[in-house]
């Protein structure tokens, strides 16, 4: 991103591009994270913008992030897909990874859905389990609401005490049950990444209170609560919660190929709480 003019600006200058290219006017914010992209496809697209084509937008570097912007109908519901995400540990800064939240917002939404995949630190919490998140612990090191607060933007402190819209997590639970699809309410642990944690840093983030660890989504998060938009979270469980002495090797490999087998059932909990809220 450009230093020399302000993050409105550049929002601004984001907002007006994609207006040259449609005029839809999304309701609903959709981050899709690893593995989980493929969501895209079911929406009845209007248009798609790469991120490469879009003022101050970083692209993604991570496999399975296809990098791109799509406006269309999902579940009858007008809305704009992030086709995969940044992370932190990709080098860009905190205000990098939120800037879509952001255009998203100038764009129309007023609510936004985040999915990821993160390891479990809970027994309870299997592989391939969806968890509803109502509360987050951030250890990144860096805050996107760090430094000069534009009031346009959001408030200087803004309150985080209802991050998660825990009605909406309910709903999304009795449809889980409906379908018979395992699921849960959980805290999810955001980290710097890009490395896995060690067994000690997991034993700590099970003692603190972490069902699930991961690397994104709570700067968004934060970004999303900033800007006055409801949020809702769905996490991926990639792993077993293994007892300390048995904790296994993971790979990104293993990461992607249990995101997308639980996609089916993601698409369906998310297409369903969308047409609940049309």
């Amino acid at each position: 991103m450009k230093d020399q003019i302000s993050l409105y600006e550049q929002i601004q200058e984001a907002l007006n591009y994609i207006r040259t290219r449609t005029d839809f006017q999304p309701r609903f914010g959709i981050i899709l994270g690893t593995g989980l992209s493929g969501l895209a496809d079911e929406i009845e697209a209007v248009a798609e913008i790469a991120y490469s084509d879009i003022p101050h937008f970083p692209t993604s570097t991570v496999k399975g992030h296809k990098g791109k912007l799509v406006f269309g109908h999902l579940a009858g519901q007008p809305v704009v897909a992030m086709a995969g995400r940044f992370h932190y540990y990709e080098g860009y800064s905190a205000k990098q990874i939120t800037f879509p939240v952001r255009v998203m917002k100038f764009l129309g939404i007023e609510r936004l859905i985040v999915s990821n995949a993160a390891g479990s630190a809970n027994q309870h919490i299997q592989a391939g389990d969806i968890v509803f998140l109502k509360d987050h612990i951030n250890m990144q090191p860096d805050n996107p609401l760090r430094g000069p607060n534009d009031e346009r933007l959001g408030p200087r402190f803004p309150d985080m005490l209802h991050t998660y819209d825990r009605e909406l997590n309910a709903k999304g639970l009795e449809i889980a049950q409906k379908h018979g699809i395992r699921a849960h309410e959980g805290v999810y642990l955001a980290l710097q990444g890009p490395n896995l944690e060690t067994p000690a840093e997991y034993n700590f983030f099970h003692i603190i209170g972490a069902d699930l660890v991961g690397m994104s989504t709570v700067p968004e998060v934060l970004v999303a609560r900033h800007m006055g938009l409801d949020v809702m979270a769905l996490s991926v469980a990639t792993n077993k919660c293994y007892p300390l002495e048995e904790i296994r090797e993971t790979t990104h490999e293993d990461v992607i190929a249990v995101a997308q087998g639980v996609e089916p059932k993601m698409r369906r909990i998310v297409m369903e709480l969308l047409e609940f809220l049309g």
